[in-house]
This record gives structure tokens, sequence and C-alpha cells, in this order.
């Protein structure tokens, strides 16, 4: 639990997306990705409600798939947070879907610190478990990391 004033400024709308009051860390992976999730779950502030801000912008902008968007807000709906808080997010490293699935995860554990009771539904729904597969690196004397060059008898 950390007490603190966040600014973000957006380059599309040239506003400013302020957060205030109490929030809760957590920290996603997959593949290449990071994700550092803040969950505000501030009672008296009503203005953070239902923000949702990636890299300083609106999650529908940074990620205009609904898929994408759904995988995003999956943790908040189980738990039932979902409209009730703010989430701002600062991912690095990786691809959009990797992105996605950093944070679902980084929202499970911010959440869990909010909550310890959440733990249970979280964790039934699998959104506590890290996808830990990467790619594999490529070896000496080989094209990828698995495939030989063609044989030739002659």
């Amino acid at each position: 639990m950390t007490t603190k004033k966040t600014q973000i400024k957006e380059k599309n709308n040239k506003t400013n997306i302020t957060f205030k009051g109490q929030y809760f860390y957590g920290v996603g992976r997959r593949k290449t990705a990071v994700a550092q999730v803040r969950v505000y779950l501030n009672k008296d502030a009503e203005d953070n409600k239902n923000q949702l801000v990636v890299n300083g912008k609106k999650m529908e902008v940074y990620f205009p798939l609904v898929s994408q968007q759904n995988v995003f807000s999956e943790p908040l709906k189980s738990s039932g947070v979902d409209g009730k808080c703010a989430v701002s997010i600062l991912v690095k490293g990786g691809g959009l879907t990797g992105q996605v699935d950093a944070i679902k995860l980084g929202i499970a554990r911010a959440l869990i610190k909010f909550d310890e009771e959440l733990r249970s539904v979280l964790k039934a729904e699998g959104f506590l478990t890290r996808d830990a597969r990467k790619v594999e690196r490529k070896k000496p004397g080989l094209r990828k990391a698995r495939r030989a060059p063609q044989w030739s008898k002659r």
C-alpha cells in the first residue's frame, strides 16, 4: 500500500490523467513483456473510477482489438471490482499479446494485495499462473534454435 499522486500526460488528447489516493502494485511478466500495474481502489475519489490507462493512453486506444480488451479486464470482472477502480499501467517489451497477458497477471497480483480473499477466485480462473514460455535461443551451427542446415550427400 502506497499513497502517491501520479500524473500521465497524453500526447494524442493533450490532457492530463491524474490518479489520486492509495494504490496496490503488481508486476506481471509474459515472454519478454513486463507490466507494472497500479490499481487505485479509493472510495472517496470518484473521479478515478473506471479509468484504464496503458503507457499514457486509454486502454481502448492502446489495445484496439476487442479480444485484447476482454483479456485485459478479465481479472477485474471475475473479482467484482470492474467499474469501481482505476488502473495505471507501464508496460515494456514484447508484442501486444504478450503485453496483455503480462497486464492480466499484474492486475491479479495487485488485487490480491488489496484483498487476500480474492486469491481463491483469481487462482480458480487461472489468472495467477505465470506462463513461463519464452523463445528458445539460436544455437551456433544451426539456422534457428533447432533447424539444422540442409544436408547434401555431394
